[in-house]
């Protein structure tokens, strides 16, 4: 496999988040929602997708107060179990800490080799997310000593600032523009395979990350 950077006219890369940077289980906070309600989880997830909390929260339609006291509404007073907690009655570092659970243990390399390529490239950062998630990876980047993820990157675009989500083609159009960098200069690397084709529709070098390859394998220096 070559390496992106082996393209001579890259000057730009932008890189999503979740399975690209951090690992996540997708499934997990659901999971834990479900345990924390007493609830199976195929009811909680097809409340969740009923009611589209996630999406509007990523979008920012809805802010954090918002989102939690859904999630309270969606599950309170589901269960037949008289020891479980009300979900009206959880305090919000349960519900955050439910929600994180998507993320996984960082590998510390990849933030080490983005940080190798600063001096070459122009970075960004492009992900569908929610604050709650990224000021959790901010702390756990903190307490590794790394920078932070608006210290490591020139620009940041999360969903729920833009109010757009991939793989809707505003939001790299969006990127693009305010960045001010031409999508033929450009690589942007995703674990999403509607992302990547949506990205590779406007003229970018798109990557799709798949295991057991990570971006160390996309990005070796050449």
């Amino acid at each position: 496999m070559s390496s992106i950077l082996s393209q001579p006219n890259l000057k730009n890369i932008i890189f999503d988040l979740g399975d690209v940077i951090i690992p996540i289980d997708l499934s997990a906070p659901l999971r834990n929602f479900a345990m924390l309600a007493n609830l199976p989880e195929d009811d909680v997830r097809a409340l969740w997708n009923q009611h589209n909390i996630g999406m509007q929260y990523e979008t920012g339609l809805i802010d954090d107060d918002a989102f939690r006291n859904h999630v309270r509404q969606l599950l309170n007073n589901r269960s037949n179990n008289p020891d479980t907690e009300a979900a009206d009655h959880w305090a919000d570092e349960v519900i955050d800490t439910a929600w994180n659970t998507v993320l996984l243990e960082l590998p510390i390399e990849r933030i080490e080799r983005i940080r190798q390529l600063k001096d070459r490239y122009r970075l960004f950062l492009l992900s569908n997310t929610s604050p709650i998630h990224i000021r959790q990876v901010n702390r756990i980047l903190t307490e590794l000593g790394q920078p932070t993820l608006e210290e490591l990157f020139e620009r940041v675009f999360y969903s729920y600032d833009i109010r757009l989500a991939k793989p809707s083609p505003e939001i790299y159009q969006h990127v693009l523009s305010e960045a001010g960098i031409a999508a033929e200069e450009t690589a942007f690397l995703d674990d999403n395979a509607a992302n990547i084709r949506a990205a590779a529709e406007l003229g970018i070098t798109a990557v799709h990350v798949q295991p057991p390859l990570t971006i160390i394998d996309y990005l070796k220096y050449v």
